[in-house]
């Protein structure tokens, strides 16, 4: 593969979209990789990552195999306010050691995926401009030095040493002159931004239509984050390029207007597609339970892989692993036209997921463990034996398996259905019955023999 392809390869494959309009973020990429500055930031609003996080690490690793330096943005001032990407009400405020918490859990499940030596990578939080020496509390305790006296830390100039030395500007990066944002600097950025540019965001308008409040906090999240790539590229001397995922395109764009506004050069921004949780509808997501964790234990993370839809395989694939795209697009290919059980090609991406984060040993034992638990072990020896020809659910109605419709329904959204014959979730209330073996919930099975 060409380098034009790889690089073509490596802005395309899982993303919504690259917006880079006078091209110099690629022209930097082809002939000084090693001067580029990546901004990813993430709110530690949960203390584990999983495999959506896992999408956009696992292209950052890629962007640091050609030299460029990723800076992970903790935004533990910001989650105090909370972006309300996805959510229909206001993101309850977190208390400042519970984001200390997840912050520095976030900070060790990173070096998984991401290279951590300080050429290619570091780490900052936004407080550390944010935070106004006023805001400064002084523990119990706490005792401060200036010029040879010994001074009260809850004075200004206690607050201001203080101040000075808890940010990592002059504690991690030796920087001589400390970076901050005064209110007034935030008015002067509104100045430049309408409501109309704030409203148009498409969240906002969700929340609108439905009949909840938007508050102005909210709104202002957009231009926060716009002003945390001005600050990266004031510190970092650049912030080239801003990932995120699709449901962040409106934010990352806010800082290419904000940069602008200060006569930087704007970033370039790479949104990446959604991956779907292991319900196959929502995004992949802590508060809905529908998620893999980069920390899951083997057999689990390989079991969950297996109970994922089938049409999301493609997904999964693209966003999951890093099998050549020719490849994925075969398997789907075979998979429509019947030539490849769905459930083989789930047993292929549930190995490569768990050698991604545990190795190729931990792969081969989950496997083996998967296929002794459910495909040879499951199915009880007594099993309740029907013939049958016509819709499944009909079948089971009259046997007394099920209730009722209603309760079928419900099974079926529940994805608590399964072929165990092909390892199929049954996703359609109309299926027809099959030559197999079929786990109802988790306690009923029944076993139909097609007439």
């Amino acid at each position: 593969m060409t380098k034009e392809k790889e690089l073509d390869e490596l802005l395309s494959r899982g993303v919504s979209e690259f917006i880079d309009p006078e091209g110099l973020f690629r022209k930097k990429l082809i002939e000084n990789p090693n001067q580029i500055v990546i901004k990813f930031g993430v709110d530690p609003t949960r203390p584990d990552l999983h495999l959506g996080h896992a999408v956009v690490l696992r292209k950052l690793r890629k962007f640091q195999d050609l030299g460029c330096k990723v800076v992970f943005l903790i935004g533990d001032y910001t989650t105090m306010i909370g972006d309300p990407t996805g959510k229909s009400k206001v993101r309850p405020e977190l208390a400042q050691e519970e984001i200390e918490k997840n912050m520095h859990t976030y900070l060790e499940q990173v070096g998984k995926i991401l290279l951590t030596d300080e050429k290619v990578f570091t780490w900052i939080k936004n407080s550390d401009w944010f935070l106004d020496v006023a805001d400064i509390a002084p523990g119990k305790g706490t005792t401060i030095e200036y010029e040879g006296k010994q001074i009260d830390p809850n004075s200004f100039v206690g607050k201001a040493v203080l101040y000075n030395e808890t940010r990592m500007q002059y504690t991690h990066l030796k920087r001589p002159v400390v970076h901050s944002v005064s209110f007034s600097r935030v008015l002067a950025t509104l100045r430049h931004i309408t409501h109309a540019r704030l409203i148009e965001r498409d969240l906002f308008q969700d929340r609108l239509a439905s009949g909840n409040e938007l508050y102005m906090h909210e709104m202002m999240y957009p231009v926060l984050q716009g002003i945390d790539s001005t600050l990266l590229a004031t510190i970092y001397g650049a912030c080239d390029l801003e990932v995120g995922g699709s449901d962040q395109t409106f934010n990352m764009l806010m800082g290419r207007d904000v940069m602008r506004l200060n006569k930087q050069v704007p970033q370039a921004v790479l949104a990446f597609s959604i991956l779907p949780g292991l319900d196959g509808k929502e995004k992949m997501s802590k508060s809905l339970d529908n998620y893999i964790g980069v920390t899951d234990i083997p057999t689990d993370m390989f079991g969950k892989v297996m109970s994922i839809p089938d049409a999301v395989l493609g997904s999964y694939f693209e966003l999951c692993t890093y099998t050549p795209s020719d490849e994925v697009e075969e398997m789907l290919e075979k998979m429509k036209k019947g030539t490849l059980n769905p459930r083989d090609a789930k047993m292929r991406l549930a190995h490569e997921i768990v050698a991604l984060y545990h190795g190729e040993g931990a792969a081969v034992s989950a496997e083996n463990d998967f296929v002794t638990k459910f495909q040879k072990k499951e199915i009880p020896d007594d099993v309740e034996t029907i013939e049958y020809t016509g819709v499944l659910a009909e079948i089971l109605i009259e046997k007394e398996i099920i209730a009722s419709k209603t309760e079928w329904r419900r099974l079926i959204e529940g994805g608590a259905v399964t072929n165990l014959t092909t390892g199929n979730k049954i996703e359609d209330p109309l299926a027809p019955a099959e030559n197999a073996v079929y786990k109802i919930g988790k306690h009923r099975f029944i076993k139909i023999e097609t007439k």
